[in-house]
């Protein structure tokens, strides 16, 4: 009767994971391929850039790295050059890249260089670490051949002068969240990357580094379940270890639209939650796209086989 009885429980657990495999294939949207989102308005352009290598085929880690490039190259007080400097009027910029293998790089407070996205792929492709920072980061970007430039334009020098008259640190929500691009990607073949890049908040410390550059915080992908990438302010997104969050809420079965409002309702328990931003945007492996944000205003670009263009996000505020 025992052997009898437990063959039977055999079966019927056998059939019943058959039944919820066939279920969550059968609920599963259809992957939309390629794809690629970018967090706040420049993502438009850098959008477009992207877009150009994943149509014809292109890897999603050279999709990321090409597109957010477009950004810190233009001149926007935001991302890379022209952005705002710290307090003692140095540009530092911050960067990370993830592929689908896992793999991974970042550089953090660089300075005279004005595509650390690209020295973070160099770390990721060539050396057996995974983060370099200030002088390290920028003798290693020399040895690549990068040119060291001024960064800090004559507008961002003035804004930075002006700043000083009365030298207060009070960041404005949706104003100095502006300077990170997130941007993750799911190419032909099915494979996601992510990148994110930027200057910092304005007039931080000197050294002061945030979410952006830290793998599992401002980004973080997994092939198997999805990616994400956040924007704001990245001392509330590192306590949570955000972009990690949301994927691994993910692989629990939370759509990216899910898993993104559970990490910002985390967030939202913090200190002082109501007087700054934070935006999570994520991807997942068939392509579903999810966004939230802390406060009004947050909004990502996208680009499919439809369109580039912008999407606003709903908030917890």
């Amino acid at each position: 009767m025992t052997i009898r009885r437990r063959n039977f429980l055999k079966k019927l657990s056998a059939g019943a994971a058959t039944v919820s495999a066939f279920a969550s294939r059968a609920l599963a949207k259809p992957t939309a391929k390629p794809i690629v989102v970018s967090t706040w308005n420049h993502g438009i352009n850098a959008n477009a850039a992207a877009w150009e290598i994943l149509q014809k085929g292109g890897t999603s880690v050279d999709a990321v790295e090409a597109g957010v490039r477009v950004t810190e190259a233009e001149d926007n007080l935001s991302v890379g050059y022209g952005g705002l400097p710290d307090r003692d009027g140095q540009v530092t910029l911050d960067a990370c890249i993830m592929d689908e293998k896992g793999e991974c790089g970042a550089v953090a407070c660089l300075e005279g260089i004005k595509h650390p996205i690209s020295v973070a792929r160099l770390v990721m492709d060539k050396t057996p670490h995974v983060m370099l920072v200030g002088e390290g980061a920028l003798k290693f970007a020399l040895d690549e051949g990068f040119e060291q430039e001024n960064l800090l334009t004559k507008r961002a020098e003035k804004a930075w002068q002006e700043w000083l008259k009365k030298a207060e640190y009070k960041p404005i929500i949706n104003v100095e969240n502006h300077d990170t691009i997130g941007m993750v990607a799911l190419d032909a073949d099915g494979n996601l990357s992510g990148a994110c890049t930027t200057s910092g908040l304005a007039y931080k410390m000197h050294g002061r580094v945030g979410d952006s550059p830290i793998i599992g915080a401002g980004l973080f992908v997994d092939n198997e379940v999805g990616a994400a990438t956040a924007t704001g302010m990245g001392e509330a997104i590192i306590k949570i270890c955000g972009a990690h969050l949301i994927v691994e809420l993910m692989r629990q079965g939370n759509s990216p639209q899910q898993a993104c409002e559970k990490a910002v309702r985390r967030i939202a328990k913090q200190k002082n939650a109501q007087d700054i931003q934070i935006g999570f945007l994520a991807i997942s492996k068939q392509g579903e796209v999810g966004a939230y944000s802390l406060q009004p205003g947050f909004n990502f670009a996208q680009n499919d086989q439809q369109a580039n263009r912008m999407k606003d996000v709903s908030s917890f505020y």
